[in-house]
């Protein structure tokens, strides 16, 4: 899951993000308002975590320039306002939560996982296709009731590809999305075969249902 903090107190911000980063979240930041529409015009996030009070705008107008977008990002509201005006306002304009600062990093993180669930889940606890069932609260992939082992990447790809079956993406979407926003700072993509290469190889030798396939000058897509 790639998740965009959006915060200008920079401790809070870089504490937050070593937190979710731990928790093997893929983290990026903006620290203004105009930071924050760039990251948003520019790339897409699973979730995120948005601060009203910013130094060149606020966060609940960030929040109507990406329903704008008509991006399905999940949106956390994270604010010292603590009026229920604040948090009616916010929840109306489209955000999915709202939490009040100070607040705890276990909160945080039952919250995120909570709209993950609601927007890209089905509310479901695990995500299943054909024999594969993946559970993301403890990162296990099962094919046919069989733990199959997968490196951070590996797993990071099939979670992608499994909340998105027979859809295709292109390379630099699947870096952007496993690797984070940097990505498009490096000169080649080729790493991406190689990690697709090694997940189809364990996928197929666990007998899955499914393969990633190579869409000739586009991309790949689970099938």
């Amino acid at each position: 899951m790639k998740i965009l903090v959006v915060e200008d107190e920079i401790q809070l911000q870089q504490t937050i993000v070593q937190f979710l980063e731990n928790e093997k979240f893929i983290v990026e930041t903006a620290s203004t308002f105009s930071e924050g529409i760039d990251k948003l015009i520019s790339f897409d996030y699973d979730c995120i975590l948005l601060d009203i009070m910013l130094p060149d705008g606020d966060g609940i107008s960030l929040l109507k320039e990406l329903k704008k977008m008509n991006k399905k990002s999940a949106v956390i509201i994270l604010s010292a306002k603590d009026s229920v005006d604040d948090k009616v306002e916010g929840l109306l304009v489209g955000a999915d939560d709202y939490l009040a600062k100070p607040f705890h990093f276990a909160e945080l993180l039952a919250r995120i996982k909570v709209v993950f669930r609601k927007n890209h889940q089905n509310g479901e606890q695990n995500i299943s296709y054909k024999n594969i069932v993946l559970n993301p609260e403890d990162r296990r992939v099962l094919i046919d009731n069989n733990e199959v082992k997968l490196n951070r990447k590996e797993y990071d790809l099939l979670y992608y590809f499994m909340l998105r079956p027979e859809k295709v993406f292109q390379k630099t979407t699947l870096a952007e999305s496993v690797w984070g926003d940097h990505i498009e700072l490096v000169d080649s993509l080729d790493f991406i075969y190689s990690q697709i290469k090694n997940l189809r190889k364990k996928l197929k030798e666990a007998h899955a249902e499914a393969d990633i396939q190579a869409v000739y000058g586009v991309g790949y897509k689970l099938v």
